[in-house]
């Protein structure tokens, strides 16, 4: 009897902070939801289904939109922050490219009719959004029902970090050009030799220089984002005292500053170029001479996208040798150029050492 106590009281405890958080979020006053909370559990107690089954599904829906929103606050204040929005396109976790908004040609003062048609066939690109996926952590009954609050906000961001890590990697890989042609210039830093890695320091000149192959693209001055690499950044803090200042300025942010027509962001995990200028693939590592990039592009000609999140659940009860719960989500997003002319990559060059030098 005393075990059947304590198992209604910690439930009880369980649904009223579970309620008071599902209130705080929703701007309902703690003690209505908690009750509340205990009401839905009471009436889902009358009804004959498989022990915890509903119960979880309820805990499934308040994880999953905790998640979601803390998902979203972590695209706030980032380099992906006011890229076109396309999520409303989505449907079953695809998106059309020429949905997402693809130019055709425009006549100036035309006098010969009928006007000619045009198709965008080509563009018309069915596009799965990326699919982003956590390991399962396991939370037994014990943490579960001690510290529910604590254990699903601290899974929640534990879960949300690695997503958002992934997914920002995933789309500054997307937003790299494969190699360097004329309409996806990738250049080359000029600046002083790092001994002890052979790289070639960023200088202004290349940010310069990285302008001007924008100009020629034909890009329009406003709306310009660069996303630097932590190499390219300490380099130009070397280099430039006005560079220095807004980087201690606007570090609050998000971004670094504002310098050639550029919105400046800093980011850690640019995509890798091999010293052929070739872009290696997501997830690989550096060898020798190789180095983050940094990379710009024009926000109107490109998109992003989310998809749908999932909550995936399996109770302790079905886990008898560890009496443990399951949990892990699925997440799709997508962000990538509509078009591949708009862009810009910025490489570390490299150089050797001399023979017989003494350095790498």
């Amino acid at each position: 009897m005393s075990r059947k106590v304590l198992t209604l009281c910690m439930a009880l405890l369980l649904n009223s902070v579970t309620g008071a958080v599902f209130g705080a979020v929703c701007g309902i006053p703690s003690a209505l939801s908690a009750l509340g909370m205990n009401a839905v559990a009471a009436v889902m107690g009358a009804f004959p289904v498989e022990p915890g089954i509903l119960r979880a599904g309820v805990y499934k829906e308040i994880w999953t939109g905790e998640l979601v929103k803390y998902l979203r606050r972590g695209l706030e204040a980032t380099w992906l922050d006011g890229i076109p929005d396309s999520s409303s396109l989505v449907n079953n976790d695809v998106i059309h490219l020429v949905d997402v908004g693809v130019d055709p040609d425009v006549l100036v003062n035309n006098t010969t009719y009928p006007i000619d048609l045009q198709a965008l066939d080509d563009a018309d690109l069915t596009i799965s959004l990326d699919k982003f996926q956590t390991k399962v952590t396991p939370i037994t009954d014990d943490e579960l029902y001690a510290i529910s609050y604590d254990k699903m906000s601290r899974v929640k961001e534990s879960h949300g970090n690695a997503i958002n890590d992934a997914k920002f990697a995933k789309s500054a890989h997307a937003m790299c050009a494969k190699e360097n042609t004329a309409k996806t210039p990738v250049l080359k830093t000029t600046g002083e030799r790092d001994e002890q890695t052979g790289r070639l320091k960023m200088r202004m000149a290349d940010l310069i220089e990285l302008k001007r192959s924008l100009d020629k693209l034909g890009v329009p001055a406003a709306g310009r984002r660069l996303v630097l690499c932590s190499d390219h950044v300490n380099d130009l803090l070397g280099e430039s005292q006005n560079f220095r200042e807004q980087y201690n300025i606007n570090r609050t942010d998000g971004t670094v500053g504002r310098q050639y027509g550029f919105d400046i962001y800093e980011f850690a995990n640019n995509p890798l170029y091999t010293t052929a200028g070739k872009k290696k693939d997501l997830g690989t590592t550096a060898a020798a001479g190789e180095f983050q990039c940094s990379f710009a592009f024009y926000t109107q000609r490109v998109f992003k996208a989310t998809g749908s999140t999932k909550m995936y659940y399996s109770a302790a009860e079905t886990d008898p040798e560890y009496q443990r719960n399951k949990i892990n989500f699925r997440h799709y997003f997508i962000c990538m150029p509509k078009k591949e002319d708009a862009g810009a990559v910025m490489m570390s060059g490299y150089a050797a050492a001399a023979p017989g030098s003494g350095t790498e």
